[in-house]
């Protein structure tokens, strides 16, 4: 097939679902398409959306060599394409994905998966957190088990251990020294 995809004149066959909401109409379109650099069949979801009012229209289309795959099956894979580039930035930026130097395999999957562990570890540790704390980071968890360590330590050198009221005082005041949000109602 040579001619080209036409945004503008898609045929009502390929028409799989329709909505209006707050004055957009939505459109999903998904067809089976060939494109000239690829050599299999592609399957294409094209998502219009058309402002009533004034007419304007925008376009969205997405693709996979998987056929079988249903329009809101490849809409949802795209939008949670989104999050993985979020956790990979995570195990990027707090766990060492871009540090380890290794080039052998083993150690290589090793270090891949021990960051993404980590940050599934940490979104599981703050997401009870969260109605106390509602803006934490991984910086400040980062910064209250680095705190809890550092009290810990140091109360080990006193001759006595104090009361554990009095360790979860200290715990957070010096968690309070490196954290990046404020805690809206402390544990």
């Amino acid at each position: 097939m040579s001619k080209k995809l036409d945004y503008r004149h898609l045929p009502d066959t390929a028409l799989k679902a329709s909505s209006v909401e707050e004055d957009i109409e939505t459109q999903i379109y998904q067809m089976h398409i060939w494109h000239k650099k690829f050599a299999d069949l592609l399957n294409v979801v094209v998502i219009v959306k058309t402002n009533i009012k004034t007419q304007a229209v925008a376009h969205v289309v997405l693709f996979s060599s998987d056929l079988d795959l249903s329009y809101d099956q490849l809409i949802d894979y795209y939008r949670l394409r989104f999050q993985l580039e979020c956790n990979f930035r995570d195990a990027k930026q707090y766990w060492g994905l871009e540090d380890f130097m290794t080039v052998k395999q083993t150690p290589v999957y090793n270090s891949a998966n021990l960051a993404m562990f980590m940050v599934n570890l940490s979104h599981a540790v703050m997401r009870p957190l969260q109605p106390h704390w509602p803006g934490m980071s991984v910086n400040d968890l980062k910064a209250w088990f680095r705190s809890r360590k550092y009290v810990v330590e140091t109360l080990k050198l006193l001759p006595e251990m104090p009361e554990p009221i009095f360790i979860d005082q200290a715990i957070a005041q010096v968690a309070a020294l490196g954290r990046v949000n404020h805690v809206v109602n402390p544990i």
